[in-house]
């Protein structure tokens, strides 16, 4: 026998014996039955999958009305998260607009509700409202303070009015900081996750979940292409929402300063061993700050025994307790330290 004879097959053979062929691809063979769809889901898909079969029912479309001369009117939409069975949802603030008192929401099994306006908070933009029926499903929050950078996120909503839309992404970046304008000014909100899971005007309001379907934080703004931004849901925000569910608003400290970050001079440094603190470049006539001596061009480089270095610490730092109570502030001024006692009013965050 010749040794072309003896060539080895490279395959199993046909019933006329000769070997199987290859598909286009070089890969499968036509033999060889295709996968199931069980066995295409990759781990990605089955956790994306997994967060809007959980989640879904949970977020609200939410069709906002106001009050006019004709009577009710539709004056916008966002999403919101159902928080309790007995009907609280979470929302945004700037989704339900101070002279919206009710609206209706929808939900992914065809139930349709009447809510009213339970309370607000510009400053967090966070807003929390109450729909007619118990029994709703409640999401279950998480923790945003444990994300990292890259970790899957889902964000679940309704955007341009399309209910129970669901998009991934990642977690592009902690930290961010974003701006929310009140009457009184501007107020920064902190620690907010950016994410490039695609948010449409509609997603405010909605959840941003992590892989095992808990939210993490509250979708709120589209600041371009794949930038999305959401409030975390923290200590802080879940305070923020039991405020807003007990009483209707937020209460916060108020000193009547604006400010922004210097470095202290040389003598400062050596003399208080502080490095930087917030100029004053401004003080609201009539407000604490002013009735207790603090003039612009000073330095507060303390705060009640904590240091400060950001008009952001000044910020976090105006939380309900401190209203009412005098406090000591350290501050710079000309060529010397002084201290002022000073006692934060309640802010107007109407």
């Amino acid at each position: 026998m010749s040794p072309a004879a003896v060539r080895p097959s490279s395959g199993p053979a046909d019933a006329a014996g000769a070997p199987a062929a290859p598909d286009a691809a070089g890969g499968r063979r036509r033999d060889q039955p295709l996968p199931s769809e069980a066995e295409a889901l990759d781990a990605y898909s089955r956790a994306v999958i997994g967060v809007a079969e959980r989640l879904s029912p949970s977020v609200a479309n939410l069709g906002i009305q106001r009050s006019t001369r004709r009577g009710r009117v539709p004056a916008g939409a966002g999403s919101g998260v159902v928080l309790t069975r007995d009907g609280f949802i979470l929302t945004s603030a700037h989704v339900v607009a101070p002279r919206s008192a009710s609206g209706r929401a929808r939900f992914t099994d065809g139930r349709e509700l009447r809510f009213d306006v339970v309370g607000r908070d510009p400053m967090s933009d966070l807003a929390v409202v109450r729909a007619d029926e118990a029994e709703l499903v409640p999401a279950e929050l998480g923790e945003a303070d444990g994300l990292r950078v890259g970790q899957l996120v889902v964000a679940i909503g309704n955007p341009h009015g399309l209910e129970g839309s669901v998009t991934a992404g990642v977690v592009s970046a902690l930290g961010r900081a974003l701006p929310a304008r009140t009457r009184t000014g501007v107020r920064v909100i902190d620690n907010v996750v950016q994410t490039d899971a695609a948010l449409n005007p509609g997603n405010s309001g909605g959840a941003l979940a992590d892989g095992t379907g808990r939210v993490v934080g509250v979708n709120t703004a589209i600041a371009g292409i794949g930038l999305g931004l959401a409030i975390p849901i923290n200590l802080s925000t879940r305070r923020i929402v039991a405020a807003l569910i007990n009483r209707g608003h937020v209460r916060r400290a108020y000193l009547g300063i604006a400010g922004g970050p210097r470095p202290l001079p040389p003598r400062a440094r050596r003399e208080t061993g502080v490095e930087r603190g917030v100029e004053v470049v401004e003080v609201v006539e009539g407000s604490p700050a002013e009735r207790a001596g603090v003039r612009a061009g000073d330095v507060i480089f303390e705060l009640d025994g904590e240091p400060v270095v950001s008009a952001g610490d000044l910020q976090r730092m105006m939380v309900e307790e401190l209203i009412g109570r005098p406090v000591r502030a350290a501050l710079w001024r000309d060529e010397g330290r002084l201290d002022r006692e000073l006692v934060p009013a309640e802010l107007d965050a109407s």
